[in-house]
């Protein structure tokens, strides 16, 4: 299985394959239905639907587990958040450095609060020692 972004949007290039992964998106299916449904679609054998969700298999996007004879498909979430991922890193380029980002400020605040304690701390000293004097 090789979830790379390439794999993924090549397997969801096929609109058949889009359609399988939007009938498993809703709940796991078995492979018959999946196979009836798209040839009510279009025309297609059941060995041709079997080579599209082989396709998403290898993409990492479906899932099949084994029921007896049955094979039930899913879909499976780290292929989509492969897919989410890779989208995401073209909306929003910054994001890698946002956490460095967020780490930095915290940092800066830190060091601010310190420096407003050390100049009180001096202050109070200071105005003691003036009183005493």
């Amino acid at each position: 299985m090789d979830r790379s972004p390439a794999k993924i949007f090549e397997a969801l290039g096929d609109p058949v394959r889009r359609f399988l992964l939007e009938m498993v998106a809703a709940e796991e299916q078995p492979a018959g239905a999946l196979v009836a449904a798209v040839q009510q679609r279009t025309r297609i054998s059941q060995p041709g639907v079997s080579q599209h969700l082989k396709v998403l298999r290898d993409a990492g996007l479906v899932h099949v587990r084994a029921e007896g004879t049955r094979r039930l498909y899913a879909l499976d979430p780290a292929g989509i958040e492969a897919a989410r991922a890779w989208l995401t890193g073209l909306a929003d380029p910054m994001r890698h450095f946002a956490q460095p980002l967020d780490a930095l400020a915290t940092e800066i605040a830190r060091g601010k609060r310190t420096r407003r304690g050390a100049g009180r701390t001096g202050g109070e000293d200071s105005g003691r020692r003036a009183r005493h004097a």
